[in-house]
């Protein structure tokens, strides 16, 4: 996704030579019947995603997860029984968790910040076209394609700590000087291919300094790489 907001690559209706063979498994959680029933007819519509099952609430959603093994759980975040807060905190503390989209209704809502914080990959807006909402549940399942929208960025900037926190220091002081420099760039929303132009490196290079940070930080994602970097003070709001 550029920083305007927008994604590369193919056409959200056709999946090309990045997209996998085996559709992406997706699992659909909100209270309302007619929301999950308009994602799951656009889902559905793709030859590379499939929606393997759907809840009502969290608890449902977090019991339903190790029976269907989806490989992306699209999460509203207010929901009876247990919200998509907690959910998501539960199913991305699960071996071999999936990753978590949350849906929101605000760009900036306070929930989707806390959801980030649990653990989320992202979010969606419930008005998203569907072509956007479509690249953006393949860009977050890619792991390696870029971070967010703006929106999300400007969520990070929000979510900043007013210091460092010592912990996150601690995983940042284990990086190489060049895996900061990638770091940061990451934090900025570039893929992998714009932080190679920017560092005059090759494409392959990025990636490999990319899973080397997602390994020392412990992050599951590019997103969770990032809030480790807000964290650690090693980006600041607005430093995009």
């Amino acid at each position: 996704m550029s920083e305007d907001g927008t994604y590369g690559g193919d056409p959200a209706g056709a999946p090309g030579p990045g997209h996998p063979r085996v559709p992406i498994r997706v699992l659909l959680v909100d209270d309302q019947m007619l929301v999950r029933a308009g994602f799951k007819m656009v889902i559905d519509s793709q030859p590379d995603l499939t929606v393997v099952g759907e809840a009502g609430d969290g608890l449902a959603a977090v019991q339903a997860v190790p029976r269907l093994a989806p490989d992306l759980v699209v999460m509203d975040v207010r929901m009876p029984v247990l919200d998509g807060i907690e959910a998501t905190r539960r199913i991305t503390q699960l071996p071999r968790a999936p990753k978590v989209v949350v849906l929101t209704t605000f760009d900036l809502d306070e929930h989707a910040l806390q959801a980030i914080r649990a653990g989320a990959s992202g979010f969606l807006l419930k008005d998203t076209e569907p072509e956007e909402m479509l690249r953006a549940l393949r860009t977050v399942f890619a792991g390696d394609a870029v971070i967010a929208p703006s929106t999300t960025r400007r969520l990070l900037d929000r979510l900043a700590p007013l210091a460092a926190r010592p912990q996150a220091t601690a995983l940042v002081e284990t990086l190489t000087d060049r895996e900061r420099e990638v770091l940061v760039e990451m934090a900025r929303g570039r893929s992998n291919g714009e932080i190679a132009q920017c560092l005059v490196v090759a494409e392959g290079t990025v990636k490999t300094h990319v899973g080397r940070i997602l390994a020392k930080l412990g992050a599951r994602d590019r997103v969770q790489a990032v809030v480790t970097a807000y964290d650690a003070g090693l980006v600041r709001p607005g430093e995009h």
